[in-house]
């Protein structure tokens, strides 16, 4: 067996449930995730009746567009519904409305700490119905819930450059970031409000997107519906190194969709991976083309709110925040607006914001997200009074402590936990400065472990 050396080429396609007040072709709620019972938020649109016609939804279009201006994306200024057909339960009509060949978004990007990931394409579909696999009078049946058939879906696909499991999970990161900020899904993954798939294969050389002539692999191994960012990683390491013994042994990977099982850590065969022509896409003779004008899609670039690149740009200017400091406080919209009130706070009383983002971070100030700024101002102030002390520096101090009293160790070990503040004040007395108690004990705590 050879030990030959390979190279990731990985791209992802990541679903987004958008939360319209109705679903994409049909007036029904788009609120699966709440419904009091199955089944109730339906009609023969979204049931796949004979004689149901599809209307779009004009926000979930819309919404569609805005987020791939955001992604940095051209838009397509005529677009088009297709039929994608394929047999399964959740699929009643024995197709899909979705798009091929003329998306609304195309060639945008994302930038990650190890490169920039090309956007391929946005497009929008429909969602399927929900299948729940229940025992009912001792029978395993397989029940079919369909009220989160025709929900609004947004589908979000990468060009073949992402190189590693945590560039994949930064990327997927800063696309549900986007989806949150833009205010059009909530990106609830437990729900399946977002699902993430990666399209994982390995190459004798490494992907070169400028080299015209560079052929990529001939198998592709998809690993779809994964319901969590870490998952994903370990989903995409595992296929490296599974796909990497393959090729060591001569042998080329089957071209397979996969699953994650996160019990065993280890991906899992699930059918063999169909084509672009198994699907026989056609236009959707009952959903006309869109026609939009060049100023309509400026006025919708106008409309985007602040996203997390530009905060962080305003952050640095007004409040000379360091972007490493302030992407930690970015992560929802009403996270950031709440930062941005302390922020406010801290400047006015005339406080190094940057130190206090860092006693933040560094949890030297205890709070969460929504806390009064004045509180956490407080904080800050009685903090600042406080010495400076070594990470070393207060280590000598415990070990000195401890071993002075082993009486006090011995009981707090046993139990007797009310000992710390004991020995919280004999490392304060030991080290000769006014350090805050909170740092002592937690570091107390670790070492008594």
């Amino acid at each position: 067996m050879s030990n030959q050396k390979f190279f990731p080429i990985i791209g992802l396609e990541v679903h987004a449930e958008l939360k319209t007040k109705s679903k994409m072709f049909c007036s029904c709620p788009n609120d699966p995730f709440h419904a009091e019972k199955p089944n109730i938020f339906t009609c023969p649109v979204c049931l796949g009746l004979p004689g149901g016609l599809p209307v779009a939804n004009q926000a979930a279009i819309e919404w569609t567009i805005k987020l791939g201006l955001a992604l940095h994306c051209q838009i397509n200024l005529c677009s088009k519904f297709d039929r994608k057909h394929y047999f399964y339960p959740d699929l009643p009509k024995g197709y899909q409305i979705s798009q091929y060949d003329l998306p609304f978004c195309h060639d945008g990007y994302i930038d990650t700490s190890e490169g920039r990931v090309r956007i391929r394409r946005i497009h929008l579909e429909e969602d399927t119905a929900k299948l729940v696999h229940k025992e009912v009078n001792g029978i395993k049946v397989s029940l079919i819930d369909f009220n989160r058939s025709s929900v609004p879906l947004v589908e979000v696909v990468t060009e073949p450059d992402i190189q590693t499991g945590t560039q994949a999970k930064e990327y997927a990161k800063k696309l549900r970031q986007t989806l949150r900020f833009l205010n059009i899904a909530d990106c609830d993954m437990e729900q399946g409000g977002m699902r993430l798939e990666a399209n994982i294969s390995l190459s004798p050389k490494p992907y070169n997107p400028e080299q015209s002539d560079f052929v990529l692999p001939n198998y592709k191994v998809e690993v779809k519906n994964i319901n969590s960012f870490r998952f994903m990683e370990q989903a995409v390491n595992y296929e490296l190194e599974r796909q990497a013994v393959i090729l060591n042994a001569s042998e080329t990977p089957v071209q397979e969709t996969r699953g994650w099982d996160s019990v065993n850590n280890k991906t899992f065969s699930q059918r063999t991976k169909e084509d672009a022509a198994d699907y026989r896409y056609f236009p959707d003779p009952d959903l006309p083309p869109f026609q939009f004008s060049v100023a309509q899609i400026e006025t919708w670039r106008a409309e985007l709110p602040e996203l997390p690149e530009q905060l962080l740009q305003r952050w640095l200017a007004e409040f000379e925040l360091a972007e490493n400091l302030g992407a930690g406080f970015t992560e929802t919209p009403h996270q950031a607006q709440w930062w941005e009130t302390v922020m406010v706070a801290a400047k006015t009383a005339q406080f190094d914001v940057t130190k206090l983002a860092k006693a933040v971070i560094n949890k030297k100030i205890s709070t969460q997200p929504g806390a009064d700024p004045k509180d956490i101002c407080a904080k800050f102030q009685a903090l600042a009074t406080v010495d400076e002390v070594s990470d070393s520096e207060l280590e000598t101090a415990i070990a000195t402590v401890l071993t002075a009293n082993t009486d006090a160790v011995t009981k707090y070990r046993s139990g007797k936990t009310q000992i710390i503040g004991f020995l919280i004040g004999q490392v304060t007395r030991t080290l000769g400065k006014k350090i805050d108690p909170q740092v002592i004990q937690a570091a107390l705590v670790e070492t008594l472990k």
